[in-house]
């Protein structure tokens, strides 16, 4: 995780120099953004809260998203991970919210994404999404990836 620090201690001085905060809804990262952008010393000052909606039921039960909130939208896309992204910024009353989906390896997921595949969607002030593949089955290194590639997202959003 050390290497994510870079990433989450700008993101930290960002948010703090602009007053806003943050809630961090992930999947295949594991909890990663979360942790990466708690180690950041004051982060209680941006910092809301977070889930690791790691199946449908946990979407249902943290974030009250029924199958009608995301009809039409396959898991570990950029609509659906925006929708997601959306309801728990709105649920947490934050300024962001930073979320992910896809699969880290070594195989890939039941929707037909490859291992290394992953949506970042950020809502807020500004919204944006990414999709991101890695080429790797390295579960480990595919987590850390895409810990990394939304951090980079949001220091992007939060320095435009």
């Amino acid at each position: 995780m050390l290497d994510l620090l870079p990433g989450a201690q700008k993101a930290g001085a960002l948010l703090k120099e602009r007053r806003e905060t943050i809630v961090v809804a992930e999947a295949a990262s594991g909890g990663l953004i979360a942790a990466a952008l708690l180690a950041v010393p004051g982060a209680s000052a941006y910092f809301l809260g977070g889930a690791v909606l790691y199946t449908r039921q946990a979407h249902e039960l943290m974030l009250d998203l029924s199958d009608e909130d995301l009809a039409g939208m396959r898991p570990a896309t950029e609509a659906h991970t925006l929708a997601v992204a959306r309801r728990a910024r709105a649920r947490f009353s934050a300024t962001w919210c930073l979320a992910e989906h896809g699969a880290a390896g070594p195989t890939g997921n039941r929707y037909g994404d490859a291992p290394g595949h992953s949506c970042l969607a950020l809502a807020g002030p500004v919204e944006r999404t990414l999709t991101i593949a890695t080429g790797s089955a390295d579960r480990p290194a595919n987590m850390q990836a895409f810990a990394r590639a939304a951090l980079d997202l949001l220091v992007e959003a939060l320095t435009r």
